[in-house]
């Protein structure tokens, strides 16, 4: 049930959507059909934010070597 509009949301957007959906079914007072569709739906958000964490992560590990990379060349390149 991934849409192109889940595609399109932000980290933000589809964490405060997740915490919602959350509330929603902890609260209770919801019919089968209605938990069932909530929590299709919080799965879904929370692939969204998966992705947008995994993104920021690789993002954070490439420029962490690329300063390595760096001061190593700064250093001579050779620690042997």
């Amino acid at each position: 049930m991934t849409s192109k509009v889940d595609e399109a949301l932000g980290y933000e957007q589809a964490r405060d959507e997740l915490i919602e959906v959350v509330r929603r079914l902890e609260a209770g007072g919801t019919t089968l059909e209605e938990s069932l569709a909530l929590w299709e739906r919080g799965e879904e958000l929370a692939k969204v934010c998966r992705r947008w964490l995994d993104g920021a992560r690789a993002r954070l590990d490439a420029a962490l070597a690329e300063e390595a990379e760096a001061g190593s060349a700064e250093d001579g390149g050779d620690e042997s």
